[in-house]
């Protein structure tokens, strides 16, 4: 037997939801100042990834061309771009740290043999 648009359930109507501007404003806002990834924060907020970025997206094209600390600061996209690259650095910088205090704790036991 072989199904048909109509035996699979197809005739059911797709609910789409609706955000209101403030949720998508809060969405971006929060996407764009939390650090965590996209997919990350739509999980969290119950919308699709591409919902999302799509947002952002525009947000930051209405804000394009404006710069954010008057003449010759840079586009709003610019230091989305910034905070992004500041925070893998961040990341970076931070595992490297950690790596070193116990390396530096491992260094400093003192062996049982009575060797330092």
């Amino acid at each position: 037997m072989t199904d048909t648009v109509g035996e699979v359930g197809w005739e059911e109507e797709a609910t789409v939801k609706r955000y209101d501007g403030e949720f998508k404003r809060d969405a971006v806002d929060l996407l764009i100042n939390s650090g965590r990834p996209l997919k990350q924060v739509a999980g969290e907020l119950g919308v699709s990834d591409v919902a999302l970025r799509g947002w952002r997206e525009r947000y930051l094209a209405s804000l394009e061309g404006r710069p954010a600390r008057g003449e010759g600061g840079p586009t709003p996209r610019e230091i989305v771009a910034e905070n992004q690259r500041l925070r893998r650095e961040l990341e970076r910088v931070t595992r490297q740290r950690d790596i070193l205090k116990k390396a530096m704790g491992i260094c400093s036991e003192t062996s049982p043999g009575g060797m330092p």
